[in-house]
C-alpha cells in the first residue's frame, strides 16, 4: 500500500511546486488573457495532443464548447484529432507528422489560439501545427513536462516542473481546469 501513499504524494508534490512558482501563475494568466481576447474576437482555440494528451485536449475543449461551471453559450474549442476519417487519410497519405498542421491550415485563422499538450515536448506532429500556427498569426501554447522540449517555441510554455508522466499529465488536466475556469468568468461573469 505504500505505493499508492508514494504516488499521492508525488502528484501533491509536483502541484505545490506549481503554486509556488510566480512563473507558471502568471503564464496561465497569460494563456486565459490570450484565449478570452481570440473568443472575443470570434476566434477559435484548437487543442492538440497524442495518446493520454489527446484525451487531455478533447476533455478541455469539452469544457470549453459545452460548459465548465455556468450554463453559457458555447465557445469555439475543438480538438484536433476527433475527425477520424481526416487523421487516417492524412496519416496515410501524407505521414502522421502533418495530422495536426494540415488542420490548422484548413481550419485556423489569425487571431486564433493552438493549445498543443505533450508530456515530453518533443511531440513533432504538435511541432509542425505549431509552425504552421506562427507562419498564420495563430498563437501558440504549449503544455509540457520540465524540459519543455521542442515545444519551447511556443509563444507560451507551460512547463510542468515533473520528469514522470502520470505526475505531468495530472498537472495538465489541473492546468487546463484552471484556464477553462478563468475563461469562462471572464467571458461570461456578470
Amino acid at each position: 500500500m505504500s505505493n499508492i501513499r508514494e504516488s499521492i504524494q508525488q502528484s501533491i508534490a509536483v502541484k505545490q511546486a506549481i503554486l509556488e512558482d510566480a512563473g507558471i501563475i502568471s503564464k496561465i494568466e497569460q494563456v486565459v488573457d490570450i484565449c478570452v481576447k481570440s473568443l472575443r474576437a470570434g476566434g477559435k482555440i484548437h487543442f492538440c495532443g497524442n495518446g493520454g494528451s489527446a484525451a487531455d485536449a478533447q476533455h478541455l475543449a469539452a469544457e470549453l464548447s459545452g460548459r465548465f461551471y455556468i450554463n453559457r453559450p458555447a465557445l469555439n474549442a475543438e480538438a484536433l484529432h476527433c475527425n477520424t476519417s481526416y487523421l487516417t487519410a492524412v496519416a496515410n497519405d501524407f505521414g502522421y507528422v502533418h495530422i495536426f498542421s494540415r488542420l490548422v491550415e484548413g481550419t485556423a485563422k489569425a487571431g486564433d489560439v493552438v493549445i498543443g499538450i505533450s508530456t515530453s515536448g518533443n511531440s513533432e506532429n504538435i511541432v509542425e501545427a505549431f509552425e504552421k500556427a506562427r507562419e498564420m498569426g495563430v498563437a501558440t501554447v504549449a503544455m509540457t513536462g520540465e524540459a519543455g522540449g521542442k515545444m519551447q517555441m511556443a509563444d507560451v510554455l507551460l512547463n510542468v516542473p515533473s520528469k514522470v508522466t502520470p505526475r505531468i499529465q495530472e498537472s495538465h488536466i489541473l492546468i487546463g481546469h484552471i484556464i477553462c475556469e478563468l475563461i469562462e468568468k471572464e467571458m461570461f461573469s456578470k
